[in-house]
């Protein structure tokens, strides 16, 4: 007897296998680091370097058809309190960056509030919701910079419709504590640090470092285009980083950083006639 779909994964089940998977990839994750005994950047420092690396603002507050203003609210609450967390960090030559490491365990003890997060193909509201944006808005930096990402994962970046004013991976960039990390090292010869605070609506950004860089890296997104599969509607793209060197002007490197292929989670509606191809 057969009590189940058997197409579907055992955290699709039922919202008890889901607790369990998740469950065991945290304890996985806690194993994992434990094994490899990774020592993470955790020192903090109120002078600030003196060079702007990179600089990136995120509107915290969306608005829309089908947008929860409550939702979006509590997202921009527990991303100044996670902001904190990493505010200011200093990281030496070598030395790695983990988001759950500075982060920490999600709860309402903290004052983490219900926002808005992924599960599955569904936009549902959890403790904690709307840490992905922190995430991404760290990547955003990290992405104009020559430090190396270390671990990147990533969920639909079409979570609103944003045709009309379209950035490559102004979403995208997926956090789950603690078992999906966002983490990044240092592989510079120099001192780096984070500097990440809420103002309003706004989370404003910077990487630093003791110098500038011989390079600056730009963000291209090609082939941008929506496809229908079945009911579902699916953005694809490919978002490449171009290296530029600074005296010169010249390309010195492009690279595919991701092959993009998110379902659609507004709706349908809202795409423009000329972007879905058969």
């Amino acid at each position: 007897m057969v009590f189940w779909n058997k197409d579907l994964l055992f955290s699709e089940i039922s919202p008890t296998t889901y607790k369990i998977s998740v469950y065991k990839e945290i304890l996985k994750r806690h194993l994992k680091n434990a094994r490899e005994k990774k020592v993470f950047a955790t020192t903090k420092s109120d002078q600030l370097l003196p060079n702007v690396v990179s600089v990136h603002h995120s509107n915290l507050i969306k608005k829309g058809p089908g947008i929860d203003p409550e939702l979006q609210y509590n997202k921009a609450h527990n991303i100044d309190i996670a902001s904190r967390t990493m505010d200011k960090i200093i990281m030496e030559p070598g030395e790695e960056f983990s988001f759950w490491h500075l982060v920490g365990k999600i709860n309402e003890k903290k004052g983490y509030m219900d926002g808005r997060v992924i599960i599955g193909d569904s936009v549902e509201a959890e403790t904690g919701g709307g840490l992905c944006n922190l995430a991404n808005t760290l990547n955003l930096l990290i992405l104009h910079s020559p430090l190396e990402i270390t671990e990147l994962n990533t969920h639909s970046d079409a979570l609103a419709a944003d045709f009309d004013h379209r950035v490559p991976f102004a979403n995208g960039t997926s956090v789950a504590y603690n078992y999906v990390d966002y983490r990044f090292k240092n592989s510079t010869d120099q001192t780096i640090q984070i500097c990440m605070s809420v103002q309003g609506e706004t989370l404003e950004a910077e990487l630093r470092s003791e110098k500038p860089f011989d390079n600056r890296y730009e963000l291209l997104e090609e082939d941008h285009h929506v496809i229908r599969k079945n009911d579902k509607y699916y953005r694809r793209s490919q978002i490449y980083r171009q290296t530029i060197d600074k005296k010169s002007e010249e390309v010195t490197a492009k690279e595919l950083i991701w092959d993009n292929k998110s379902q659609i989670m507004f709706d349908p509606k809202l795409i423009p006639a000329e972007m879905i191809r058969s």
